[in-house]
């Protein structure tokens, strides 16, 4: 007889990474912290830290796993049969949500009391909470672009307001009134029109007035239609007057029907959709079976509405995959740090260090654009600010979020197969990887972007405002002053749209060196004009120069 002890051991694991977790996101991420100073100076970020460490620890990276691990389920009916039209989530969503909600992801900004720099502190939260989450930010994103639209109903607004800034989540099916947060989606997207809203067939018929204005009943359907457990939507249909603007609650307020307080709308999931990533939310296909609506703003104006709205998911989007790809860059320079081969740490390898200063380079430049466009939102009073903004949120949303999908998998294959596989621990740059394209994708995919383009450069003067915004880098790198000083002639110009990706990409980099000129090390500034500006881009990460310093460019992205 032998014992286990008489043989040897198959394997010893070493050289294996560690995990990364129970750090503070906001501490290590050198290139937030510098954007903060830039836009807002005296800004208190106790708030902000305490949410890095939090969102940095091994509990919500367990929440994280979790509720992408275990997708929400539809029931569609109870065990007698009834309609139920409910969604369930597994616990760590809604302790997702609930952290989210605390943070004032979603409505605080709207609040009064929120003071200065509201729209930057709450960016710089949704960056922070994306690396640990994103997908469940899908209707916190939405109630944050839907608030502002509900004052053009006075009566909604008053009643639906508080609940939706309030820093608190309510996961229960049940009145407004009798919840202590509320969120709100929003229902644009059919079959057969995809980004073109203006085919939408869903009918709303009149349908009286009341306590809340005119009332329609909507009969149709919604193709995508995410996070339908939120309490209300915004959802666009056709009435009498043109494609208009409706708020439609999932439980009826008391007044609609006396008799049957409490009433569920006619709003019927027909299934969730079955997704490449974003598995935590859910999103759905439902049919409008004369559902009570409100009218919200002016009938027949609905379209100028949507694109209001998506003006602040857009800007989500650019913060999402900024999250995204600071977190897909920790993860591989911390596995870099630890793994070794040929004799030294791969992060010692000048191949990898290149990359890895590479895709530094690319995450900073993103927190900057996004970060900037934030900042406008805070200052929309202003007129230079009021433009850029309108300017910016296509440029970002298309630019960044064109390069997330590429950056992640440049990250991933940083770790080989340990970054490929799914279960836990490194297994987040997988999930980083699937979810890196719906931001492309979700709210405007790249040509309606850059058609987007095309109509901000419309609004005002926009060739002098992009000149006052690149004026601070003037002289500082000859490849952006040749490319600052040819912008403002294409845009007053304006591009033909088979030329508006190229100016995007163009605008988006011109205005990020800028950027970087001012909040980031000169290493940053010039490798990035240096390798994006001066035509000696490669064709993937990767290819920087030699004179490049990446000593310190890679201890700036170190994630600690």
């Amino acid at each position: 007889m032998h014992s286990e002890t008489d043989f040897p051991a198959t394997h010893t694991v070493f050289n294996q990474a560690e995990p990364l977790a129970d750090r503070n996101l906001l501490a290590g991420n050198r290139a937030l912290q510098s954007a903060l100073a830039f836009h807002a100076p005296g800004m208190d970020t106790s708030t902000l830290h305490s949410l890095g460490g939090q969102m940095g620890s091994r509990a919500m990276q367990t929440h994280a796993r979790l509720a992408n691990t275990h997708p929400p389920v539809l029931h569609s009916h109870d065990r007698l049969g009834r309609r139920l039209d409910q969604v369930e989530f597994h616990p760590s969503y809604h302790a997702l949500m609930d952290a989210a909600a605390q943070a004032g992801l979603h409505g605080s900004p709207w609040d009064p009391a929120a003071g200065e720099g509201a729209h930057l502190r709450r960016a710089a939260a949704f960056m922070l909470f994306t690396e640990a989450e994103p997908s469940i930010l899908c209707p916190i994103s939405m109630t944050y672009a839907v608030l502002p639209a509900l004052r053009g109903n006075s009566a909604i607004f008053e009643a639906w307001a508080p609940g939706l800034m309030a820093r608190a989540y309510d996961p229960e099916f049940k009145l407004y009134r009798h919840k202590r947060g509320l969120t709100m989606g929003m229902g644009m997207t059919e079959k057969q029109g995809g980004s073109d809203v203006r085919a939408n067939t869903t009918q709303a018929i009149p349908d009286g007035e009341d306590a809340w204005g005119p009332r329609f009943k909507l009969l149709g359907h919604k193709w995508f239609f995410s996070a339908p457990m939120c309490d209300a939507f915004l959802v666009l249909a056709q009435s009498p007057a043109g494609l208009s603007c409706f708020f439609v609650p999932r439980i009826l307020p008391d007044f609609v029907d006396p008799q049957s307080p409490g009433s569920v709308n006619a709003i019927r999931i027909q299934r969730l959709k079955d997704k490449l990533g974003n598995h935590a939310n859910a999103s759905s296909e439902v049919e409008f079976q004369h559902a009570t609506a409100w009218l919200v703003g002016v009938e027949g104006r609905g379209v100028p509405q949507i694109l209001e709205m998506g003006t602040m998911t857009r800007l989500d989007c650019a913060l999402g995959t900024t999250g995204l790809m600071r977190q897909a860059l920790s993860i591989a320079l911390h596995h870099t740090s630890q793994r070794q081969a040929f004799g030294k740490a791969l992060i010692e390898q000048p191949l990898m260090r290149n990359v890895l200063a590479d895709l530094a380079i690319e995450c900073e430049a993103a927190c900057a654009l996004s970060m900037r466009l934030a900042s406008a939102f805070d200052h929309a009073s202003d007129p230079h600010e009021l433009l850029m903004g309108r300017l910016l949120t296509p440029v970002a949303k298309y630019w960044i979020c064109k390069r997330g999908a590429t950056f992640a998998q440049e990250a991933m294959e940083c770790l080989g197969g340990n970054g490929y596989v799914e279960e836990g621990g490194e297994g987040t740059m997988a999930r980083i990887y699937r979810e890196m394209p719906l931001n492309s994708i979700w709210e405007g995919a790249g040509n309606i972007m850059a058609l987007d383009l095309l109509r901000a450069l419309r609004k005002g003067d926009t060739a002098a405002a992009l000149a006052r915004e690149l004026a601070p880098a003037r002289g500082a790198h000859p490849a952006l002053d040749r490319l600052a000083a040819s912008l403002p002639t294409r845009v007053e110009l304006m591009a033909t749209e088979m030329e508006a990706r190229r100016l995007a990409q163009e605008v988006a980099l011109a205005v990020q060196a800028a950027l970087l000129y001012q909040t980031a090390p000169t290493a940053v500034f010039e490798a990035f004009c240096d390798s994006r500006l001066a035509g000696n881009w490669g064709y993937s990460f990767g290819t920087l120069g030699a004179a490049v310093d990446f000593d310190a460019i890679l201890q700036r992205a170190m994630p600690y």
